[in-house]
């Protein structure tokens, strides 16, 4: 065995020699042309990427942690909804008699004609997202169910899938990119359909999805338009899942969250789909990355249409609405409100965190199916009945529009505001919020009593109040609002409120390079005696 290894290591170190005397003659690297040779990666951990080596981190890796190796989860990753059109703009329209439904119509798959076969038509689409779960097989079985949905979404029957994978084959296990194809196969295979073959590309970031191809009847497939004054609107799984994936990458997220999003990813639009044909569905999508409003938008425009939605009776995974207050959401969030135009969107009834509730980025997400509402009662206990509890129906279309119109209702708007948001009775939270929110809190404890210009305690349980709401998150978002703080805190020179805010910060997701500049700002504001505290404080 010995011998065996050593013969082992014998070749692997001429292999290394031969690539990377031809990278030192180069001058770059030959597996990465913007890199020298030696490279970071070499000198950091003697190890050749291009002969194959994978990095000391991959090898003694414990648990892998898939969102640890993406910047946006799910499908928070894709393009800007806004920023796409601007890209596709001016390209050509497909004319051919082959196809029945194209990328013009902004569907979720393209439609062509079966050859041989007059009845029949073929369904294809194709998705790809990184991570928004932890664990590899999950996130293979979640890229499955979200790729074949757009099949369900149009009415569809799924046949058959290739897969697309990007992975950094250097730096994890071979074992971790296995699991993701298995969980999909698996996946695929409770869909009914076969993965037979796919594509792999050496990525620095992970990303996994699936070419489908599906059929239907020729004239039968369900589109994103088509939806009549009167009918019903149902959505079949609840949303938060980009609030809820956000939050566990920065921490934030309950485990039974989490658990509850891997969960609802993970299942088929299968059922959804079948029983959307039987009750006589007018137009559907599926909700995914562009979100519940920026989904629903196209369908209200392309039916010209105006729907009322009531937010409250939107389901919602538990935790979602207090992650919502706290203003933790990712930014995909801004960016399909900025994709919606606002002439088409009646909000005011809602308060800031419900309208991110309304933008956030799900995956997988449920259908949201619009139907003659005599159906819509029948069609949600039946999914209940086979097991999708959440479906519910959440609005209704209220008459035609000639450019398309949603408004959406609440009667939970107070609930959902920062500034509304009731401090609980036990004691521990209310130490915690004075410590938090009075300044010098600890030092202003050991003498009450002492001194009669304390207020009683009633009125600093009033400031506490007051001060709780002030930094809870509204038009300013929780972030923001404690670096604000963490400035203050600097320039009026409270050494107790600076550990605080900066804390508080962090907690909030503020980068260090963000920390600095707030402290920045405050000795911009208090000048060099605040500089010389601050330096101070920060020793200390």
């Amino acid at each position: 065995m010995y011998n065996m290894v050593s013969l082992m290591n014998k070749e692997q170190a001429e292999k290394r020699r031969k690539i990377m005397s031809r990278s030192i003659m180069l001058g770059h690297c030959v597996c990465d042309p913007r890199k020298p040779c030696p490279c970071p990666n070499f000198r950091d951990f003697d190890a050749c990427e291009c002969a194959g080596e994978k990095l000391p981190t991959a090898k003694s890796a414990g648990k892998i942690r898939l969102t640890e190796y993406v910047k946006s989860a799910g499908c928070a990753s894709k393009i800007a909804k806004k920023e796409l059109f601007e890209m596709i703009k001016g390209l050509p329209n497909i004319k051919d008699k082959r196809v029945l439904l194209g990328s013009s119509s902004g569907d979720d798959a393209g439609v062509v004609v079966f050859p041989g076969d007059s009845k029949q038509a073929m369904v294809l689409t194709v998705d790809v997202f990184a991570p928004s779960v932890d664990d590899p097989y999950t996130f293979g079985q979640i890229s499955a169910a979200n790729s074949v949905s757009d099949i369900y979404a149009m009415g569809a029957k799924p046949w058959s899938a290739l897969s697309i994978i990007g992975f950094p084959s250097s730096l994890l296990p071979n074992s971790v990119m296995r699991e993701i194809l298995r969980g999909g196969i698996d996946k695929m295979k409770e869909a009914g359909i076969p993965v037979v073959g796919g594509h792999s590309i050496n990525d620095e970031n992970i990303k996994c999805g699936f070419a489908v191809f599906g059929y239907c009847e020729r004239n039968k497939f369900i589109r994103n338009a088509g939806a009549k004054p009167g009918d019903a609107i149902v959505l079949t799984k609840p949303l938060g899942v980009g609030i809820a994936a956000f939050a566990g990458q920065i921490g934030q997220a309950d485990k039974k969250t989490l658990k509850q999003i891997a969960i609802s990813m993970s299942t088929l639009n299968k059922t959804a789909s079948e029983l959307m044909l039987k009750y006589g569905v007018n137009a559907a999508t599926d909700v995914t990355g562009y979100s519940l409003l920026g989904h629903m938008s196209e369908i209200v425009k392309n039916s010209k249409v105006e729907a009322e939605l009531d937010f409250d009776s939107i389901p919602l995974f538990d935790g979602i609405d207090e992650l919502a207050r706290k203003g933790i959401c990712p930014g995909a969030v801004e960016r399909n409100r900025e994709a919606v135009p606002i002439s088409i969107l009646n909000l005011s009834e809602l308060s800031e965190p419900q309208q991110n509730i309304m933008f956030c980025p799900e995956t997988s997400g449920g259908l949201l199916v619009f139907l003659p509402a005599e159906n819509a009662e029948k069609y949600v206990c039946e999914l209940r009945r086979k097991g999708i509890k959440s479906s519910a129906i959440i609005g209704r279309v209220t008459g035609k529009s000639a450019k398309g119109l949603i408004k959406v209702i609440s009667k939970r708007k107070e609930e959902f505001s920062p500034i509304k948001i009731k401090l609980e009775n036990d004691m521990k939270k209310k130490q915690e919020i004075r410590k938090e929110t009075a300044c010098c809190a600890a030092e202003g404890g050991e003498l009450a009593g002492k001194s009669s210009k304390l207020p009683p305690q009633s009125e600093s349980d009033a400031f506490a109040s007051y001060m709780s709401a002030v930094m809870a998150p509204g038009a300013i978002n929780a972030k923001n609002k404690k670096l604000m703080a963490l400035a203050l805190s600097v320039a009026t020179k409270c050494e107790p409120c600076i550990k605080i805010n900066t804390d508080g910060a962090r907690e909030a997701g503020a980068t260090d390079a963000e920390i600095s500049e707030a402290v920045s700002i405050g000795i911009a504001f208090g000048g060099a005696p605040t500089a010389m505290f601050y330096n101070t404080v920060k020793n200390n």
